[in-house]
């Protein structure tokens, strides 16, 4: 599918060095697109056979068609699209209902019908596009493959850069709510000089960044791709902070280390000792000596394993066969997020009492009109890791300060225990009294809070 993008001038100033070199990028892109209309797809390699070349052969016509531009975005859907989706959503064909009371064979028939009636009849994505549009949106080719991201920069010009990265089934949206108490903390009762720039890209194969057709776009691709955006944004020095997907692409940032990362903010950290995750995933009862808050960590996670996780291990093993339903039946698709969004959530299995109906469903379109059902989960296949695990994330080889936030009802509750061992390089470690999994989106304030003084020190 395609979106209007209006090219307009636009000058951006970026403080960091090397600021000349960033200003010139934006100036000249402006400057060449100016009362131009274009239409963006989703960034393809000229042949589609490059996946299949040696990696050399592969990096070496990436580079022949370098293009370092970044250039203003604008969304908008066409109309027939979002018809299109309403036809799908009255044509829907019904499963019966469940046999159980609660949700314990997946997410009921009745709360799934009232949120797709509503999203067919009542809910409106231009506003969505109006909240989006709202916002400094650009795209940028790295790596082969176009990646959309905010861009909002504070008014305080010792503001500290800073990326933030959602996960699955998250998107951007989850952090729109947090950017003015991030870049302007004095309107939100912080203090001036704890503002930061703030970055939010959409990972390759989500929203509106390009779907990779070439192998190899996992957590390290993702992470070394992050850099290279900060970098041409102009930013000498920065911090990254990530949950879910997030976690794990920056905690590979961590491990690379590239110059000018300062410090990485987790609120979905992997700290669980490899030893115990044998026997998590061998379903064993929690070791004696487990603290308590070990013991409550290592329950939440066997649960999970073992009655939660099996949308993990289709997306991990059959990213195309799931990619069918999601691509091609909006219930299919709400359903499927909807549950998690419930689970996850610091609302007792209702999101609706931390997020509204039109947040969920914001999150939702945007993976139906984007078609990212597929390739987001393909990004599950190239990671093929146990994200929990400080053994297979290789925590320890992380050198660089790392601040974690344990909100209550996160799928486990890192103990400080395990996160000190996982991370040696650990500078703050906090424990909230509200949030879930989706923590910027469901506490935006509090999150932000976290965020300034999880930071603090190494501005």
């Amino acid at each position: 599918m395609s979106y209007r993008v209006h090219h307009v001038a636009h000058h951006v100033a970026v403080r960091s060095k090397p600021a000349s070199r960033a200003l010139s990028l934006y100036a000249l892109t402006a400057a060449s697109a100016v009362a131009a209309v274009a239409f963006i797809g989703f960034a393809q390699p000229a042949h589609a056979a490059e996946a299949s070349r040696p990696a050399t052969a592969a990096a070496a016509a990436r580079a022949s068609q370098a293009d370092d531009s970044i250039r203003p975005f604008r969304v908008h859907v066409p109309q027939a699209q979002l018809d299109d989706l309403r036809k799908r959503i009255a044509a829907t064909r019904w499963p019966d209902k469940e046999t159980v009371a609660d949700d314990s064979q997946g997410v009921q028939l009745a709360r799934v019908q009232e949120l797709v009636r509503y999203w067919g009849t009542g809910y409106d994505w231009r506003k969505a596009e109006a909240q989006l549009n709202a916002l400094p949106q650009f795209v940028t080719k790295i790596d082969g493959v176009d990646i959309h991201f905010i861009h909002v920069k504070s008014k305080n010009p010792n503001a500290l850069p800073l990326i933030l990265t959602h996960g699955w089934p998250g998107s951007i949206f989850e952090f729109i709510h947090t950017i003015g108490p991030l870049t302007d903390p004095a309107a939100y009762g912080g203090r001036a000089e704890d503002a930061f720039d703030v970055v939010i890209p959409s990972i390759p194969g989500y929203g509106f960044s390009g779907r990779p057709t070439e192998l190899g776009w996992g957590p390290d691709r993702t992470a070394r791709a992050w850099d290279t955006l900060m970098k041409r944004l102009g930013y000498a020095q920065y911090v990254s902070q990530g949950g879910d997907h997030g976690s794990v692409i920056s905690d590979a940032l961590a491990r690379q280390a590239p110059a000018g990362l300062k410090a990485i903010h987790l609120n979905m950290p992997a700290t669980v000792p490899g030893a115990l995750m044998k026997s998590l995933l061998s379903g064993d009862a929690p070791p004696s000596e487990l603290s308590a808050s070990e013991r409550d960590a290592y329950e939440s996670l066997r649960v999970f394993f073992g009655r939660n996780a099996a949308y993990g291990a289709m997306m991990v093993t059959r990213p195309q066969t799931i990619g069918y339903s999601l691509t091609d039946s909006p219930s299919a698709l709400a359903a499927f997020t909807y549950e998690k969004i419930a689970a996850w959530s610091d609302s007792n299995g209702a999101p609706e009492r931390v997020l509204t109906r039109d947040a969920i469903l914001n999150d939702i379109t945007l993976y139906w009109l984007t078609n990212t059902g597929a390739s987001s989960s393909r990004f599950y296949w190239e990671n093929n890791n146990n994200n929990f695990s400080a053994d297979a994330q290789k925590t320890r080889d992380i050198k660089v300060p790392v601040a974690i936030t344990v909100f209550p009802h996160e799928i486990y509750r890192a103990p400080e225990t395990w996160s000190k061992q996982a991370y040696p390089s650990l500078m703050y470690y906090h424990q909230v009294g509200k949030g879930g999994h989706f923590a910027a989106w469901e506490q935006p304030q509090l999150f932000a809070e976290e965020l300034r003084a999880a930071f603090r020190s190494v501005r």
